[in-house]
């Protein structure tokens, strides 16, 4: 798992608050799901921010992504640091590993554990673009390669 480093422009570390407790994707609901791509895809972010530019498209109060943000942040998924007077929030993982986790807790809670349903899915309707079936394909690729070098 690779965690961001949040260092400032010289190289110094900034102090972070609630950097580890552990993340708990179970109990990630839909709101604080669509919150979280946010404040990772935009960080490093305010709430204020974060209430402007998505609560308000989303019918969502300064107070509830308040609430939203710090829950994140009790979880393990946001930390965040002191900037003048202040918060500022960002991701704990970075993007790729903190997707992987969300997929993977998927797979264990929706499909028990097999993707068979999910690939599927995917391809009776027909909604990979060219470029995700190459990368599917390289993917099984290297499955193949890792299995054979086991054996």
């Amino acid at each position: 798992m690779c965690y961001i480093d949040y260092s400032d422009s010289h190289g110094d570390t900034m102090p972070l608050e609630n950097s580890s407790p552990p993340l708990d994707p179970q109990s990630l609901g839909d709101q604080q799901l669509e919150v979280l791509r946010y404040v990772t895809e935009f960080a490093p972010i305010t709430v204020g921010e974060v209430a402007k530019a998505f609560g308000a498209s989303h019918g969502l109060a300064r107070t509830t992504i308040l609430t939203v943000m710090e829950r994140l942040r009790d979880k393990g998924y946001l930390v965040r640091r002191k900037a003048g007077a202040i918060y500022e929030y960002m991701p704990r993982l970075e993007q790729h590993d903190l997707m992987k986790g969300l997929v993977s807790d998927f797979v264990q809670r929706s499909l028990g554990g097999s993707l068979t349903p999910f690939v599927a899915y995917l391809a009776e309707t027909g909604k990979l673009s060219t470029q995700e079936i190459s990368e599917l394909r390289k993917m099984v690729e290297n499955l193949e390669r890792q299995e054979e070098a086991g054996k």
